[in-house]
């Protein structure tokens, strides 16, 4: 070490005071983790992290108040300190987009991922980079982290340090952690180090690195080390009076350690804006008449692949039916990290959570699982959208189509329910031109995750954009002969060819508009959206109803959990037969005047 632990003490001191006065100001937050884990963050930072190449993932982001006064110390442009939980001020938990937070962290476990997509994303590069991660007991329990834990292992990155804040306790009592962490640390493959974590020389010792894989530093704590409720639960969140506050603020601050930190000041380097890769040019590929649209996008991205695209992709051990894995891409591996597709194993949680640190890296990151398992991701693809992370989520078997698998694999309420997060692009297109356009559309993206929705049964090809425009998200795909438009049928993906096939039956002016992108359409001006929604309007999608009646008057979609038998005859089963809505439809446009 450079500086002595006497310096350190000093420096970690004035971390404790300033969090706590912030904490004070705001009347809320958490004062246990700022004085039991305050030591480690301040070893981190002026001891191990070179931040011209390294980074800091708080993944315990209950801390934040301990992680924005270390980065003022450090000279990172954040704001005022005392904005802290305030409108307009420094978020109650780290958000990325403040200088020097490396990852938007809270929802406990997802941190951990995040570091481990960093680790591999600096592996790709080739950089010397090296991530620290400090994590609590709660990020422990969770399995978004041990999903990435066992990642780690397999991987054997050695540019990894997670450190563990292990006081003992949780909001709830004894931390519930496994019985023995460090031997399942071992079992995961991590080299395994003790420290105190309040004792300077030992954590230089535990942290340097001397080992082939990640390394797993148990740093034993106090929470709330120096309050008068230390080392009980009470002690996790804002439990002391305010005059304890003030004397520990007043405790803790220190002119020597303040002046060691403006020395290390000087070394911040500003953050650089991520660019990431945009989709090659490439022509609307041929294909066969009946064909899937996984099959369809398959092909889209191979050929962008083919032409350069600088992307990672990536699966939960369904790359062949996913269509994300063919015969070019190379597989990276604890060997060789210079390839460009991931196999994640059955972990489709830490998949997304790995893919948002990959995508912190500036790397476009695509990964992919079954539409109904996003259910398992939705925790991380919620802080893609919140983060501005451009991940793209290829999810595959979309509907009740899937058939003899039965209700435990065909989705229904996820598509309504992944349009529902703020910023996220849903796409589930019906066609090449479609598709091609999605890939396009969320590889242009820098700053908004998108799902593509496709489907596994094969339609027939419908011809492409015949009136709109498809940059709009919805667009007439079948125009009426008809003068005067009685009826529009919305539909998107695998529904577009049964809309078109009940119209075409129905003998009174009737319309088709495929809506590939919902937010795209809801966007639109009025006006555009007026000459699309023309007459009756009835939306045909298979999956949720609720969410069509912003558009629609009618629905024809599925409210329950589906059936096992062939995806034809679960598909009619369910309703979605072109005679029977033919008739549903005549029945309720005979007293309809318009």
């Amino acid at each position: 070490m450079n500086i002595d632990a006497k310096i350190l003490h000093e420096m970690s001191n004035v971390v404790r005071s300033d969090a706590l006065r912030a904490i004070r100001r705001a009347k809320s937050g958490h004062i246990g983790i700022v004085l039991g884990a305050a030591d480690i963050i301040t070893m981190v930072y002026a001891v191990f992290l070179n931040p011209r190449t390294d980074k800091f993932v708080l993944s315990a982001g209950h801390g934040s108040a301990m992680l924005y006064a270390t980065l003022k110390l450090a000279g990172y442009k954040i704001g005022d300190l005392d904005s802290l939980r305030q409108i307009g001020g420094l978020p109650g938990h780290p958000e990325y987009g403040l200088d020097g937070v490396a990852a938007t962290t809270g929802p406990l476990g997802q941190g951990i991922a995040n570091a481990v997509g960093m680790a591999i994303a600096a592996k790709h590069n080739n950089t010397d980079g090296t991530i620290y991660c400090l994590c609590s007991d709660g990020d422990l329990m969770e399995g978004v982290a041990q999903e990435a834990i066992a990642f780690a292992g397999r991987y054997k990155l050695d540019n990894l340090v997670l450190l563990w804040d292990n006081n003992g306790l949780s909001m709830d009592g004894v931390a519930q952690t496994d019985l023995d962490v460090s031997m399942r640390m071992r079992a995961a493959g991590w080299s395994v180090r003790h420290a105190n974590g309040n004792d300077f020389d030992e954590m230089y010792d535990a942290i340097t690195p001397d080992a082939d894989g990640p390394r797993f530093v148990k740093c034993d704590t106090v929470l709330g080390l120096g309050s008068s409720i230390s080392g009980t639960p009470k002690a996790h969140g804002f439990a002391v009076p305010d005059s304890e506050m003030a004397q520990l603020i007043e405790y803790f601050d220190s002119p020597r350690g303040r002046d060691a930190w403006r020395a290390l000041a000087h070394q911040h380097v500003a953050a650089r804006a991520n660019h990431y890769a945009s989709a090659p040019n490439i022509k609307l590929p041929d294909a066969p008449h009946f064909i899937s649209t996984r099959e369809m996008s398959g092909i889209c991205l191979e050929k962008m692949m083919g032409r350069g695209l600088n992307a990672i992709l990536g699966s939960a051990d369904l790359g062949p039916n996913t269509n994300v894995r063919f015969d070019s891409v190379r597989e990276i591996t604890a060997d060789d990290f210079s390839g460009n597709y991931i196999n994640y194993g059955v972990r489709e949680h830490a998949m997304a959570a790995i893919m948002n640190g990959i995508a912190y890296s500036g790397i476009r990151a695509v990964g992919s699982t079954f539409l109904v398992f996003s259910d398992y991701m939705r925790g991380a693809m919620r802080l893609s959208a919140l983060s501005g992370l451009p991940v793209v989520y290829v999810l595959t078997h979309d509907s009740i189509a899937v058939g003899p698998d039965g209700p435990t694999h065909q989705p229904i309420e996820q598509i309504a329910g992944l349009r529902l997060i703020p910023n996220m692009n849903v796409f589930r297109p019906c066609n090449m031109t479609e598709v091609l356009w999605t890939w396009r559309t969320a590889l242009s993206e820098g700053n908004r995750p998108s799902c593509i929705i496709l489907s596994r049964q094969k339609i027939s090809r419908i011809e492409s954009v015949v009136d709109g425009y498809i940059d709009a998200g919805g667009y007439i795909i079948y125009k009426s002969k008809a003068r005067r438009i009685r009826l529009t049928i919305l539909a998107t993906g695998t529904e577009v060819p049964l809309a078109i096939a009940v119209a075409r039956r129905l003998d009174i002016g009737v319309q088709v508009a495929s809506i590939p992108s919902v937010s795209h359409f809801r966007a639109t001006d009025a006006e555009y959206k007026r000459n699309i929604l023309r007459g009756r309007v009835i939306a045909i999608e298979a999956g949720a109803t609720a969410s069509w009646f912003e558009f629609a008057d009618d629905v024809i979609g599925i409210d329950n959990f589906g059936m096992s038998g062939s995806g034809d005859m679960v598909y009619r089963e369910c309703g979605f037969d072109a005679d029977e809505i033919v008739a549903a439809i005549k029945a309720k446009m005979k007293n309809v005047r318009y």
